[in-house]
Protein backbone atom coordinates (compact mmCIF):
# COMPACT_ATOMS: atom_id res chain seq x y z
CA UNK A 1 0.00 0.00 0.00
CA UNK A 2 1.36 3.59 -1.05
CA UNK A 3 0.78 6.66 1.10
CA UNK A 4 -0.95 9.61 -0.51
CA UNK A 5 0.79 12.51 -1.28
CA UNK A 6 -1.26 15.81 -1.18
CA UNK A 7 -0.52 18.42 -4.15
CA UNK A 8 -1.65 21.63 -2.83
CA UNK A 9 -3.38 21.43 0.94
CA UNK A 10 -3.86 24.59 2.52
CA UNK A 11 -1.86 25.83 5.17
CA UNK A 12 -3.15 25.71 8.71
CA UNK A 13 -5.15 29.25 9.79
CA UNK A 14 -3.54 30.00 12.70
CA UNK A 15 0.39 30.23 10.94
CA UNK A 16 1.75 33.45 10.71
CA UNK A 17 1.74 35.07 7.40
CA UNK A 18 5.05 34.19 6.81
CA UNK A 19 4.66 30.49 8.19
CA UNK A 20 1.84 29.87 6.06
CA UNK A 21 3.85 31.01 2.95
CA UNK A 22 6.68 28.82 3.69
CA UNK A 23 4.68 25.70 4.48
CA UNK A 24 3.06 26.05 1.03
CA UNK A 25 6.32 26.29 -0.44
CA UNK A 26 7.47 23.01 1.17
CA UNK A 27 3.91 21.54 0.23
CA UNK A 28 4.60 22.77 -3.37
CA UNK A 29 8.05 21.92 -3.30
CA UNK A 30 8.43 18.29 -2.15
CA UNK A 31 6.16 15.27 -2.34
CA UNK A 32 5.01 15.42 1.04
CA UNK A 33 3.16 12.34 2.75
CA UNK A 34 0.44 12.32 4.75
CA UNK A 35 2.12 11.14 7.65
CA UNK A 36 4.91 13.62 7.30
CA UNK A 37 2.42 16.84 7.03
CA UNK A 38 2.09 17.07 11.10
CA UNK A 39 5.94 17.44 10.90
CA UNK A 40 5.92 20.51 8.35
CA UNK A 41 3.23 21.69 10.73
CA UNK A 42 5.43 21.50 13.62
CA UNK A 43 8.02 23.51 12.28
CA UNK A 44 6.61 26.26 11.13
CA UNK A 45 4.83 26.47 14.36
CA UNK A 46 7.88 26.11 16.00
CA UNK A 47 9.10 29.02 13.57
CA UNK A 48 6.31 30.94 14.78
CA UNK A 49 6.83 30.77 18.59
CA UNK A 50 10.67 31.59 17.61
CA UNK A 51 9.44 34.76 15.80
CA UNK A 52 7.33 36.01 18.90
CA UNK A 53 9.99 34.99 21.67
CA UNK A 54 12.99 37.13 19.64
CA UNK A 55 10.26 40.35 19.07
CA UNK A 56 9.52 40.11 23.19
CA UNK A 57 13.54 40.03 23.56
CA UNK A 58 14.05 43.25 21.20
CA UNK A 59 11.61 44.99 23.12
CA UNK A 60 12.53 43.71 26.73
CA UNK A 61 15.94 42.81 26.60
CA UNK A 62 18.00 39.37 26.89
CA UNK A 63 17.46 40.05 31.10
CA UNK A 64 15.02 40.35 33.43
CA UNK A 65 15.03 41.81 36.92
CA UNK A 66 14.01 40.00 39.84
CA UNK A 67 14.66 39.42 43.51
CA UNK A 68 18.29 37.71 43.60
CA UNK A 69 19.36 40.43 40.80
CA UNK A 70 18.79 40.19 36.65
CA UNK A 71 18.21 36.79 35.42
CA UNK A 72 18.13 35.35 31.79
CA UNK A 73 14.86 36.44 30.31
CA UNK A 74 12.47 33.50 30.09
CA UNK A 75 12.29 33.91 26.04
CA UNK A 76 15.99 33.39 25.60
CA UNK A 77 15.43 29.99 25.70
CA UNK A 78 11.96 29.91 23.62
CA UNK A 79 13.85 31.28 21.17
CA UNK A 80 16.90 28.86 21.21
CA UNK A 81 14.24 25.78 22.48
CA UNK A 82 12.01 26.41 19.36
CA UNK A 83 14.63 27.40 16.64
CA UNK A 84 16.22 23.70 17.96
CA UNK A 85 12.82 22.17 16.97
CA UNK A 86 12.24 23.74 13.67
CA UNK A 87 16.14 22.45 12.64
CA UNK A 88 15.22 18.69 13.72
CA UNK A 89 11.92 19.06 12.15
CA UNK A 90 13.25 20.14 8.80
CA UNK A 91 16.51 17.49 9.07
CA UNK A 92 13.58 14.89 9.82
CA UNK A 93 11.85 16.14 6.69
CA UNK A 94 15.41 15.91 4.73
CA UNK A 95 14.24 19.47 3.27
CA UNK A 96 17.24 19.31 1.14
CA UNK A 97 18.30 19.75 -2.64
CA UNK A 98 21.28 17.99 -2.01
CA UNK A 99 21.15 13.77 -1.45
CA UNK A 100 20.42 13.08 2.16
CA UNK A 101 23.03 11.14 3.86
CA UNK A 102 23.19 8.03 3.36
CA UNK A 103 23.80 6.40 6.76
CA UNK A 104 19.35 8.36 7.57
CA UNK A 105 16.34 6.85 6.16
CA UNK A 106 15.07 7.74 2.50
CA UNK A 107 13.95 11.67 1.98
CA UNK A 108 11.45 13.01 0.45
CA UNK A 109 12.00 13.89 -3.22
CA UNK A 110 12.84 17.25 -4.42
CA UNK A 111 10.78 19.10 -6.84
CA UNK A 112 12.80 22.28 -7.27
CA UNK A 113 12.06 25.74 -6.87
CA UNK A 114 13.72 27.08 -3.55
Amino acid sequence: MTASVHKAPKPPAHLSKEARRWWSGVMASYEIEDHAIATVTAAAEAWDRKEAARKVLATEGMTVDCRDGKKTHPCVGIERDSRLAFLRAVRELCLSAEDPDESRAPGLRYRGGF
